[in-house]
Formats: C-alpha cells, sequence, structure tokens
C-alpha cells in the first residue's frame, strides 16, 4: 500500500474504458500522480454513464473491457508506480433485469436467496415495479403487456416494450401449452387481456404506473431514483457479497485504498466502517459525506476522511467579499423579487419534498412510528396525521444530513441536533401537540427502551433526512437561491456570504491534527460547476452594484423572459462559462457554449421545481427559456453579446488569480489534493453531464512538456490556454513528491500579513522538523490586478509584508532571504507564491 501524494479521478464509460485509462497512465505518472482515483467499474446497468447503477459487484465491467482489460490497466499502474483508488456503491443497486440478484428476486419473492440483500417491505402485498408509462389499466388495455420467450433463457417472460420480467415458477402453470408453447399460442395469451392480468396478478411484483413511485414504493430507494434500490450491506452476508471482488483486489495488491459512495444512506455508517476496516486491513478509505455547517467528521469513524467537498468551500469563501453581502443580496432581490431568506426557502423546500417527492418514504416513517404508539397507553391515541406532521417538521428543522444513533444510542452530538430540531419544531406553529414531538423525540433518544419496530424507525428516519437534505437543498434550493452562483456548492452554504482567513486557518488546523489524508478537492463528477468557473464568479461579491447594473442593462435589450430570476441565474450560468479562448468571431464555438447553455437552464429550472419540473414539464415555458438563450447568440444581438463579453473580460484577471490562489491552496493545505479529470487546464464546465465530457489528454500531454521549458512571463501570456495553471500544477505536484512526508504529517500554521493589503492575502507554513514550506495567495483582487504587469498583481502589495524565517527558494528558483519580505516582489513573476525553505 503506498500513502497517496496526489489523486487524478477519473470517469470510466462514454468513451474511457481500461484500455484507453491504461493509455494515460505514463501521462499521469509524469504529471506527478501518485494514484489513479477510478470511478466505479463493477458492472452496471446496460447503456449506465456513470457506474453508479451497479447490476453485478462481483465482475469487472465487461463494456469497460472486463478482467482482461482490468489487468493490463492495473500492470501499467504498477509498471510506473502509480497505485489505485476503487470507487464502490455498498449503498444501493440497478433496479435491472440485468441485476441476476434482483431478477431472482422477481421470480422468487421472499423465497429467494437474494430476498434480504435488497432493502424491501416484504409486508407489502407485492414489489411495485412503477415502470408504466400510463396507469396500468390504460396499458392492459392498449396491449403494451404481453408475454414472450426469451431468446437467452428460453423461459416464458413478461414484457413491457423492452423490459422483460421473469414469472414465479407457480404462475407458469396459468399459462395453456406453457412446454413449448409455439408463437401462434403465445399470440393467442396475449390477445386474452384477462388472462394477461391474471397472470400478472399471480407474481410477486405489480406493475404500475410511474407517478405511483413517490407514494407506494415497497423498497427503499437511492433519493427518489427508483431505479437504484437500497442493499442491505448491514447484513454480514450481504456486505460478503457486496465487497468479494473488492476486497479481493485490494488482497492482492491491486488496489490501495476504497472511496465509499453515499455512506449516508447506510444503515450504520460507523459499523459499516469498523467491519470493512476489519476484514480488508486497510488504512485508507475515504468516505463521502457532505458536512452541514459546523459540522466535523465523527472522530470514532475508522477512516481517513472524506472526498473533500469542505475544503472546496473554505476556498471559495476566502474568494467572497463579505462586505458586499447587502449590496450583492439588495440587487438580486431587487431584479427577482425572490426571498432573500435562505433558511426559510431550506425549511419549505425539506416540507415539499417530503410530503411529495419522498411520500412513501415518510409513510412508511409514519407507519413505524404509529406502530410503537400503539404499543403504548400513553401514546395510542397520537393518530398518523399527527405523527406525519411532526416528522415532516422534526425532519425539516435538522440542520444536517443525519444522525448517527446506533445500537450504543445517541452521541451527545445527535443529542443536541435532535433536541434542538425538536425545540424548532415546538416554537413553530405546524405542530400543536408537543406531546407528539416529545414522543418522536423519545423513539431516537431512547432505542434502548424497545422493540424491533422502534429500532427499524430510527434506521429508516437516518437513512431518510440524508436524502431529503440532498433533494431539497442542493437538488432545488441551490437552483432558487441564486443571489451568487458561486456559493451553490455541494458542502457550501449559499447564505454563508465570506471566509475571514482566521476561520480558515482554524479549519485546516483541524483538519491537520484529525484527517490529514483526506482528500481535498476543488471538482468533482458531482460539483455544481468547474472549479475555474467557480473561481470567476466569485469576483462578483467584489462588484454587485456593477453586476447588477449589467444584468438590468441586458434585460431591458433583450425583454422580458417572464422570469426574473431564470434571467439573473442565466447571465452568471454564462459568465462562468464563457471558455476563456472564445471569441465572438467563433461562430461554431457560440454555437457550442448556447447549446450547453440551454441543457444547463433547462436543467437547473425543472431541478428549481418552480415552473417546470422533472415530471411536470411546462413545455412553453421551458422552450421560451429556450429561445432566449438561443436569441442572445443570434448575429442580431452581436452588439449586446460583445457587451456581455467585455463585462466578463473585466472580471476575467481576478478569475484566474482565483483560480492560482485555489490551485496553491489545494496542492499544500492539509489533506492529499485531487485532480478531477481535466482540470489541469482551465475548467468553466456547469453542472452534470457538462462535467463530464471527454477530456483530450494529447493536448494536455504537449501542453505539460512545453510549459516545463517555458518562463513565467510566457506561461501568463498564454493564460487563455490554460498554462498557468498547468505551469503550477506540474511545479506543486513535484515539490509534493520531493517533501512528501511534510505534506503527509507537516504542522499547518497561519503567518501573520502586516500592511494596507493585508486583508486580501493569505499565508501560512506546513513544517516537519527543519523542512519548511511557506505559502502566500492574494484574495478578493479585483481592484488591484493589472493585467499589464507579468503577474497581474503589479504593486498593489508594495506595502504589504510577511516575515520569513529563514532563507528560501521560490518557484522560479530565486532566493528570498531571512526577514520581512514585501508580498509584491514575491509575486512579481507569478501571482501566487509557494516557497521551500534553503
Amino acid at each position: 500500500m503506498t500513502i497517496p501524494r496526489a489523486s487524478y479521478r477519473l470517469q470510466f464509460r462514454e468513451g474511457m474504458n481500461f484500455e484507453r485509462a491504461a493509455q494515460i497512465v505514463p501521462y499521469l505518472a509524469d504529471l506527478g500522480i501518485s494514484h489513479l482515483y477510478a470511478s466505479p467499474v463493477f458492472t452496471a446497468a446496460p447503456g449506465s454513464t456513470h457506474g453508479y447503477d451497479v447490476t453485478d459487484h462481483q465482475q469487472l465491467d465487461p463494456t469497460l473491457g472486463g478482467e482482461e482489460g482490468f489487468a493490463v490497466l492495473a500492470g501499467t499502474l504498477k509498471e510506473h508506480g502509480l497505485g489505485l483508488i476503487l470507487d464502490i456503491v455498498p449503498n444501493h443497486m440497478a433496479v435491472s433485469t440485468a441485476n441476476p440478484w434482483w431478477r431472482d428476486v422477481l421470480k422468487y419473492g421472499r423465497e429467494s436467496r437474494y430476498a434480504h440483500h435488497f432493502d424491501i417491505d416484504w409486508q407489502a402485498p407485492k414489489l411495485l415495479l412503477p415502470v408504466l408509462g400510463e396507469p396500468y389499466g390504460d396499458v392492459l388495455a392498449k396491449r403494451q403487456l404481453e408475454l414472450r420467450l426469451d431468446e437467452r433463457t428460453h423461459e416464458l417472460v413478461f414484457c413491457y416494450y423492452d423490459l422483460s420480467l421473469p414469472l414465479a415458477p407457480y404462475s407458469v402453470t396459468l399459462i395453456p401449452g406453457k412446454e413449448g408453447i409455439s408463437p401462434k399460442a403465445l399470440a393467442r395469451v396475449n390477445a386474452d387481456r384477462e388472462l394477461l392480468h391474471l397472470i400478472h396478478e399471480a407474481q410477486v411484483w405489480r406493475l404500475a404506473y410511474w407517478r405511483l413511485a413517490r407514494e407506494a414504493l415497497t423498497y427503499r430507494r437511492f433519493f427518489e431514483i427508483s431505479d437504484l434500490v437500497g442493499v442491505r450491506v448491514e447484513d454480514a452476508n450481504v456486505f460478503a457479497d457486496v465487497h468479494e471482488l473488492p476486497l479481493q483486489l485490494v488482497r492482492d495488491g491491486v488496489a490501495d485504498g476504497l472511496r465509499i459512495d453515499h455512506i449516508d444512506g447506510l444503515a450504520d455508517p460507523k459499523a459499516y466502517l469498523a467491519q470493512l476496516h476489519q476484514v480488508s486491513g486497510l488504512d485508507q478509505i475515504w468516505i463521502e459525506k457532505i458536512l452541514g455547517p459546523n459540522e466535523d467528521l465523527r472522530s470514532d469513524w475508522r477512516c481517513t476522511g472524506t472526498t473533500g467537498y469542505e475544503v472546496a468551500s473554505l476556498i471559495t469563501g476566502l474568494q467572497i467579499d463579505p462586505r458586499h453581502r447587502q449590496a450583492m443580496t439588495e440587487a438580486w432581490s431587487r431584479f427577482t423579487g425572490d426571498d432573500p431568506d435562505f433558511a426559510r426557502q431550506v425549511l419549505d423546500a425539506k416540507r415539499r419534498i417530503l410530503t411529495v417527492n419522498l411520500a412513501g418514504e415518510l409513510a412508511a416513517l409514519v407507519r413505524l412510528a404509529h406502530g410503537v404508539a400503539m404499543e403504548h397507553i400513553a401514546t395510542r391515541d397520537f393518530g398518523c396525521d399527527a405523527l406525519r406532521a411532526t416528522l415532516v417538521e422534526l425532519a425539516a428543522a435538522l440542520p444536517v444530513y443525519r444522525t448517527y444513533i446506533d445500537v450504543d444510542g445517541p452521541s451527545d452530538e445527535d443529542r443536541a441536533l435532535l433536541v434542538e430540531a425538536a425545540n424548532r419544531v415546538k416554537q413553530g406553529r405546524e405542530v400543536e401537540d408537543d406531546s407528539v414531538v416529545a414522543f418522536i423525540l423519545s423513539l431516537l433518544l431512547e432505542p434502548s427502551k424497545g422493540s424491533a419496530p422502534r429500532a427499524a424507525f430510527i434506521s429508516r428516519f437516518q437513512q431518510t433526512t440524508g436524502p431529503l437534505m440532498a433533494k431539497a437543498v442542493e437538488d432545488t434550493v441551490f437552483y432558487r437561491y441564486n443571489r451568487l452562483i458561486a456559493l451553490n456548492e455541494v458542502g457550501a452554504e449559499p447564505d454563508a456570504f465570506g471566509l475571514e482567513p482566521a476561520a480558515f486557518h482554524a479549519a485546516m488546523k483541524r483538519r491537520a491534527e484529525s484527517w490529514p489524508r483526506a482528500l481535498s478537492a476543488t471538482a468533482t463528477h458531482d460539483t455544481k460547476r468547474g472549479e475555474d468557473a467557480r473561481a470567476r464568479l466569485a469576483v462578483l461579491s467584489e462588484m454587485p452594484r456593477e453586476w447588477a447594473d449589467a444584468v438590468f442593462r441586458w434585460h431591458d435589450a433583450t425583454g422580458d423572459v417572464s422570469d426574473a430570476d431564470a434571467e439573473w441565474l442565466f447571465y452568471q450560468a454564462l459568465a462562468g462559462a464563457w471558455p476563456a479562448d472564445l471569441s465572438l468571431e467563433d461562430e461554431k464555438g457560440l454555437q457550442a457554449l448556447a447549446e450547453r447553455l440551454v441543457a444547463f437552464m433547462i436543467k437547473a429550472l425543472r431541478e428549481a421545481k418552480r415552473r417546470t419540473s422533472w415530471t411536470d414539464r411546462d413545455e412553453p415555458y421551458e422552450t421560451a427559456v429556450e429561445n432566449h438563450v438561443c436569441n442572445l447568440f443570434a448575429p442580431r444581438h452581436r452588439e449586446l453579446l460583445r457587451d456581455i463579453r467585455s463585462t466578463i473580460a473585466a472580471i476575467e484577471p481576478a478569475g484566474v488569480v482565483n483560480s492560482l490562489a485555489q490551485l496553491a491552496l489545494k496542492l499544500t493545505l492539509p489533506g492529499v489534493p485531487d485532480i478531477y479529470q481535466g482540470c489541469e487546464l482551465l475548467d468553466f464546465s456547469m453542472v452534470d453531464p457538462d462535467n463530464r465530457r471527454p477530456v483530450d489528454f494529447d493536448l494536455r500531454r504537449r501542453l505539460l512538456v512545453g510549459v516545463r521549458q517555458a518562463t513565467t512571463a510566457e506561461a501568463m501570456q498564454r493564460w487563455r490556454e490554460g498554462l498557468p495553471k498547468l505551469w503550477l500544477l506540474d511545479r506543486l505536484l513535484y515539490l509534493r513528491r520531493s517533501h512528501a512526508d511534510l505534506f503527509d504529517r507537516g504542522d499547518y500554521a497561519p503567518l501573520e500579513i502586516t500592511g494596507d493589503r493585508a486583508a486580501h492575502a493569505v499565508a501560512y507554513s506546513r513544517a516537519l522538523g527543519n523542512q519548511r514550506i511557506l505559502v502566500a495567495v492574494p484574495r478578493l483582487v479585483l481592484r488591484l490586478c493589472e493585467p499589464e504587469h507579468p503577474s497581474w498583481i503589479g504593486d498593489a502589495f508594495s506595502r504589504t509584508k510577511l516575515y520569513l524565517p529563514g532563507r528560501f527558494r521560490t518557484l522560479t528558483g530565486e532566493i528570498a532571504g531571512a526577514g520581512e519580505v514585501v508580498l509584491s516582489d514575491l509575486w512579481r513573476e507569478f501571482p501566487v507564491a509557494v516557497l521551500e525553505s534553503e
């Protein structure tokens, strides 16, 4: 096992397979990457674009190259000294007949050997399959259901278009001439709708209209995706089956670490991690865990740390100017009329999501709570409506994704969170009877007092609040509360407008002490926008009035799209996504950008769920938005587009400085820097699928060779190609290689900056023994940038100083002597400074 210095996240599928990945390994090794961090590589549903819809945990995906292709990749990694981090998905699997476990359950029901692999409510009359495009009766009447003979298994299957479902063995007796049935006989059966219905009703499953999934689903799902069924890895046999192949790859020395997807979906994350550590012996286990405000990762979890969303949030916070919070809020509110109360928007969205989108999950919680209430004289008069209202309010009031109550009861932290949430509910006006609130609170805080239903309630409540937070906040409010979308990021808080350096340093000191090998991410496959788009958009916090004036001007020039909030969002999205090298004369490039923006806007507006949604589309409205975007790029609006481009150009220098500062921080802060595919160069992506576009690795290879021969001035001159970023990444990865122990175990200490621009810079040291690395980066530089200066910083920091405790060498090889040094001198050639002790 090798300790990671830097990981490189690679998205498999969509053109990336094991063979292609093996071809880019030499480039990654040359760049200085220590570990390939792979998206899921196990067999996934046919046509999967991401791999999180696993159908077989025990097989490497044949579409990626299977065992043979994976062996070539593993051998190439070993040859070039790279380790491998595997992304595994223990929480859920694909609801697909390509999934052998699921198919067996569909055939044999609770008698299947896999019946308890999935989180299915076996008390329900049927296993509901909400896959029909219309109500069942209409589908049956239109003869869209039929029996067929499966060409592969030669078994009769029940079909709806391309979906074929196995029949329960006992139900086959209902089919006349079932043995060796001829096509003509099969046609007669399919013509008999009453017989088809009879056969359907004899199955363990029931086909249903897709809209029924929200309220009547009989299995736990991932978020509100009915195509992904929850897996019960808390069961020892299920755990063994799910982890058999990943653990074999660990034992064989192929994998150095594991990334656990959606840890909050598991019944008991702490117990799961303890078991995984015990059976694998791995010390390198990273978890996808999104931390809430003021929430720390539980110190007793056996893991290396999170996948690093919190680092992106902290860095962005440094680049937001808190002095302009009120001005930006007023500008946004004046243009859109939107509610500036973020907490109220979150509460409203959580109520809506739980009662509508997650109505089935809520109903299950109500049934469990009511069952426990009926066991006791004092609580048996608590009706389902009162319990339902209380559960909605309590879940909505919880400020974190979930609590982690286990067999030992709640921790002090969990108790405090739940008591605080219950007090908020009591202070509100939505629940009339405080005794019902007290009852639900007692269910959660006193697990030792009860029954299996009580334990089931606790588990299901905790597995529901995570999806509720994700769907209500990340996938709803993040597309409504558009004041400054640089803040609308996974792991961030849109209402936290800026972060003071002291708070940043405190967070990093805690990280160095508690989670020194956690990943540090600024872009992932799940982030809402590319790291450089976010860095550019942060600059708007320094010019809220100018930005508002521009948006009002563009609004007047284009005419009303009848949705001011969509306009405010769109112009920010456009400012963040505009490629640095895109000119107004590049018609093909402009068209490509317009198409990307249309796709983003439609997704964003559906996620916002105000005028349109994924389940209730307003096509005329969506068409109007699409036309608005496309018209903006039409030749007749070229002067308007020129104005927009000019406004974006005004924030580009500060945006690039932010990008370079962000990179310098990520590569030197406590933790393992994770580079998302393609982010060696500027990344102005929007939310997926835009951020999963193919990466031109040949271009990056060529540029890496060239940038190693370039001066900083030459790199800065070619900033539109992303060369300053690649230059810095290359040198910092080399530095991490040269000082691996320091970056792995070194102390973190803030450094004092003095002078008139002290608030516009951040500095710290990493130290181990007599080795020291000093880092100094600028912040909030919109008014300080001088693009004509080689480093774009110029003399703005000529009266701002940093004390050097000895002689240090810069990234360009210059020597800085001990004592006070002027930041303008440190940044004379390049806008960030990373210094190595002599």
